[in-house]
Parts: structure tokens; C-alpha cells; sequence
């Protein structure tokens, strides 16, 4: 009889999501070359796996391939924020016009709880908590929306914007501004409103990305 154990996580795999980790928490920040020898040390493993993992990641876009140079950890640019923002605008606004079109009683109920912990995090002015009930916000209008083919190419995206050097939420007024687009948009799906759902999910992305550009401005100034 053939054996039906599920075997274990390849190693190649361990190793691309712990190297992810440390990429998304900037411990690998944009640019730092990746030296393979001393991580291939650290984990205890051959070059072998930890190359695969370096092709998984460079699949994603979280690392940068160079022939004879090695690899680096990818840097994003202005350009390619404009450009992953545009069409994250368009993704996601379709997402919210889904929910709105198929949210039910349950679903809804999860979204408003959600929403929830975004009003109290940012009565608490509690940036970590009001970020973390964001991304379970828009996972909640992707799950609404029912649409895998959509939710897989707006997590690769939202993977590449991970690479930015600042944080929106960090530009001033913005939580209190990011809070306001979330009641709207919650409403517009509430009451089923499809054009009011995309259009306002799409302001919402394209205000995100405003931000991050103040950041930039302010720091550059200040540098």
C-alpha cells in the first residue's frame, strides 16, 4: 500500500520563508548584497538549498539575480511604487466591488468586527495594532470578493511593496485619514453599493500611496 504521510516541508522552503521574514522586517534591507557562504553557515546547510530558495525569492521579486555580481536584495524605486500602487488600485477596488456584490450576513458581521479594532487602535493611537487589523481588513474584502485569481496576484504584490523604506501610516494624519476611507468603504459594501465600494477602495490605495511620497519628501528634506 502506498505510504500516505505527508512529508515534510522542503528545505529549500524553510530557508526562502526565514530568509522572507528577514527581508520584510528589513534585517536584509534594499541593496544588501547576499552572501551566500555566510548564510548557507548561519543555517547550517549546503549552497545547495539555500540557491533554491534564493530562486523562490527571486521569482516573487524580494531578491535581484545579477550575473558574476551574485544576489541582492531588491530595491524599489518611485517608479515601481507608482506602478504597483496603479494597479493595486485596480485590483483591489474589483476585490471591494466583489464583496459588495457577494457579502452576506456573516461575512459582513466579520468585516464590521474588524472594523472595530481599526476604531479602537486608532483611539489608542496604536500604530502596530491599527496595521495589523488593516491587512486583516483588506484579507476580509478579499475573502468576501470569492476570487482566488485576485487574491493570489494582490498578496505577490503586496509582498514588493513590503520592500519600501517607510511606512504610510507614519505620515502625519494619516491613520486618522486611512480610518475614514475604511468607514467608507465598510459602508459601501454593507449596503451592497458596488461603485461606491471600488471607487472608494481604489482612493483609499491611491491615498497610501500619497503618503509614503510625504514620507519620502519630509526625510529627504531633512537629510
Amino acid at each position: 500500500m502506498t505510504s500516505s504521510r505527508i512529508a515534510p516541508l522542503a528545505l529549500y522552503q524553510e530557508v526562502a520563508e526565514r530568509l522572507r521574514q528577514r527581508i520584510f522586517s528589513h534585517e536584509l534591507p534594499p541593496g544588501t548584497w547576499v552572501d551566500e557562504q555566510a548564510l548557507a553557515d548561519h543555517y547550517g546547510i549546503s549552497r545547495t538549498p539555500l540557491r533554491e530558495a534564493l530562486k523562490v525569492l527571486a521569482a516573487e521579486g524580494l531578491v535581484t539575480l545579477k550575473p558574476r555580481k551574485g544576489c541582492y536584495v531588491t530595491e524599489i524605486s518611485d517608479r515601481d511604487l507608482d506602478e504597483i500602487f496603479t494597479i493595486m488600485a485596480l485590483l483591489e477596488g474589483q476585490c471591494a466591488r466583489e464583496a459588495a456584490t457577494k457579502a452576506g450576513k456573516a461575512g459582513v458581521i466579520e468585516l464590521e468586527r474588524i472594523h472595530a479594532s481599526l476604531e479602537l487602535a486608532a483611539t489608542e493611537g496604536d500604530i502596530n495594532g491599527f496595521f495589523e487589523a488593516n491587512q486583516a481588513f483588506h484579507r476580509a474584502v478579499q475573502t468576501l470578493a470569492d476570487n482566488r485569481w485576485l487574491l493570489n496576484a494582490i498578496e505577490d504584490l503586496r509582498k514588493v511593496i513590503k520592500l519600501s523604506r517607510h511606512h504610510s501610516l507614519f505620515s502625519e494624519g494619516r491613520l486618522e485619514q486611512s480610518l475614514s476611507e475604511h468607514r467608507e468603504i465598510l459602508a459601501a459594501i454593507v449596503g451592497h453599493d458596488q461603485d461606491a465600494a471600488e471607487a472608494k477602495m481604489r482612493k483609499h490605495i491611491a491615498s497610501g500611496r500619497a503618503a509614503l511620497d510625504r514620507i519620502a519628501k519630509s526625510r529627504n528634506k531633512a537629510a
